[in-house]
């Protein structure tokens, strides 16, 4: 075997398993705006644990959907999710407010736990936005399918805003 081969070999095993551990095990995702504060601010890149709730296959329509070695969200978690039915385009950040059982009653935009509405649906979630003044949560969409839950947010890596000019 030539002496460089070896390297590119090298090479390509870690670039492959790198890209695998990035797209089944964890990812970094960026805060966009203070909609989160004061959990989290403009800047802060974010890592997600993407097998938090078990190995995420979302199918695209090749295969269904299912989670391998599934855990169910707790309430209190802080999760990252994608709207449902794609209505608004991006990756969310909300906490975990009710799990399939439990009932929520909301009044004027405040959640009250129990409730009245039922969220007994299995694999259903209500998501409450970290800062109630952002309008991508589960008081403006409804309840969120556990398929649509990507990870739970494991810690701040860094804050960009301070890199920046």
């Amino acid at each position: 075997m030539a002496g460089w081969l070896k390297y590119v070999i090298a090479f390509a095993s870690a670039f492959v398993v790198m890209l695998l551990v990035r797209t089944l095990a964890i990812s970094i995702h960026g805060v966009l705006g203070d909609g989160l504060s004061p959990l989290y601010k403009n800047g802060d890149r974010l890592l997600i644990n993407r097998c938090s709730y078990g190995l995420r296959i979302a199918g695209n329509g090749l295969l269904p959907y299912s989670r391998l070695w599934r855990q169910p969200v707790k309430k209190g978690d802080v999760v990252v999710f994608t709207v449902p039915n794609d209505s608004v385009d991006g990756i969310f950040i909300a906490r975990c407010t009710a799990v399939p059982g439990d009932t929520v009653l909301t009044i004027n935009g405040q959640m009250t736990v129990p409730g009245l509405v039922n969220c007994a649906k299995t694999d259903y979630y209500w998501l409450s936005a970290i800062n109630q003044q952002n309008p991508i949560d589960s008081r403006y969409l409804g309840f969120i399918p556990e398929s649509d839950i990507i990870g739970r947010v494991v810690t701040v890596l860094y804050n960009t805003r301070h890199l920046l000019p």
